[in-house]
């Protein structure tokens, strides 16, 4: 199957993110120049159903696909997934402007082969033109993009066994910039000249993205996240990780759970994100960054925007909301405050049915 990685679609499609700790689907539409968020769903996956961004466990995942899909109730089934970054080797190349397409695609093999670690017949690859360098006005940039075949393979597998089409496979991580696009008006001169992170912590691992103008200019993945909190639960008050991911999200903790187990995880959280911060100065000729978008379902936490403020110096740090602003129809608008962060990359892939062919 020749799926394309960049090249935009724009049939009506879903966008469905699958997780380490759940399926989500978004369904987006638009009218006139005005975006509505049309449904919703998420849908938790057990524990090592998803690792490292591998399918463990396909059956639980097919299930949990065809539920979340009845449960939205749409009638689309062409969908759009991605996979993690970790798994797509990206490269930006310069080609000389005004080749043909056979030309084109001839450029990009030969510049794969110097890049990609293995053979192309085990890789599936897609590029896409940028356009016009600005710094060699007679050359283009293309961003090349390779998967290795069974990765791609196994999110396929999971749409159809689910009775879905794949139609567009993209990355994590341009998912959560497509929706960053979405979140630039927020910010003050629509994000103009800003320097922006994006930091997503899901249950597994917590992704920074940063931005300028719209662009990412860097990224990195460290493993704290929230797991930490269910383990520490766990140890703490001897439950069962089932127990403990329970009461993490309900309550009914005892009245040590705050200052004994809840802060100090919400200080060390604080604590790695300025530490990816640091890093992003030290390796770039950036020394601050402006804003500081916190999403997954960490990003809920009370208090941890005031933290990651505090210890960063950054003094605009504020949970994500890709659909603010979006009209929401049947959605209810107070549940989508408290799912929108979570719902970055579903929701960046929704957009993909908006794109121009």
């Amino acid at each position: 199957m020749n799926l394309d990685f960049l090249k935009p679609k724009a049939p009506a499609l879903i966008g469905i993110d699958i997780s380490s700790s759940s399926v989500k689907m978004v369904e987006l539409s638009l009218s006139g120049t005005t975006y509505s968020l049309d449904r919703y769903v998420i849908e938790l996956l057990p524990k090592d159903a998803v690792t490292d961004g591998n399918i463990a466990n396909m059956d639980v995942v097919v299930e949990a696909v065809r539920r979340a899909w009845r449960q939205m109730g749409s009638k689309i089934k062409n969908v759009s997934v991605a996979l993690p970054a970790a798994a797509v080797i990206t490269k930006k190349i310069l080609v000389p402007s005004g080749l043909t397409e056979r030309e084109l695609e001839m450029q990009v093999e030969t510049e794969a082969n110097q890049y990609i670690p293995f053979s192309l017949d085990e890789v599936n690859l897609d590029f896409q033109v940028l356009g016009v360098s600005p710094i060699a006005p007679d050359e283009e940039e293309v961003l090349i993009a390779a998967a290795k075949k069974e990765k791609v393979d196994e999110r396929v597998a999971v749409i159809e066994a689910a009775g879905l089409r794949a139609v567009v496979l993209d990355v994590e991580s341009y998912a959560t910039q497509a929706a960053f696009e979405l979140m630039q008006p927020q910010l003050p001169n629509n994000g103009e000249n800003q320097i922006v992170a994006v930091v997503d912590i899901g249950a597994t691992a917590m992704h920074m993205n940063i931005f300028k103008d719209g662009q990412s200019i860097y990224s990195r993945d460290q493993a704290y996240a929230g797991n930490q909190l269910t383990q520490e639960i766990q140890r703490k008050f001897n439950m069962s990780s089932e127990e403990a991911e329970q009461a993490k999200k309900h309550g009914g903790l005892p009245e040590n759970y705050e200052p004994e187990v809840l802060q100090p995880f919400i200080d060390t959280l604080a604590l790695e994100i300025s530490r990816s911060l640091q890093f992003f100065y030290t390796s770039s000729n950036y020394n601050s960054v402006d804003h500081i978008l916190l999403a997954g379902g960490c990003s809920a936490i009370y208090g941890l925007d005031d933290a990651v403020s505090s210890r960063t110096n950054v003094s605009s740090a504020m949970r994500a909301n890709p659909f603010q602003g979006m009209a929401t129809g049947k959605v209810r608008g107070k549940q989508v405050q408290l799912d929108a962060p979570s719902l970055l990359i579903a929701c960046g892939l929704a957009m993909r049915r908006f794109d121009p062919s």
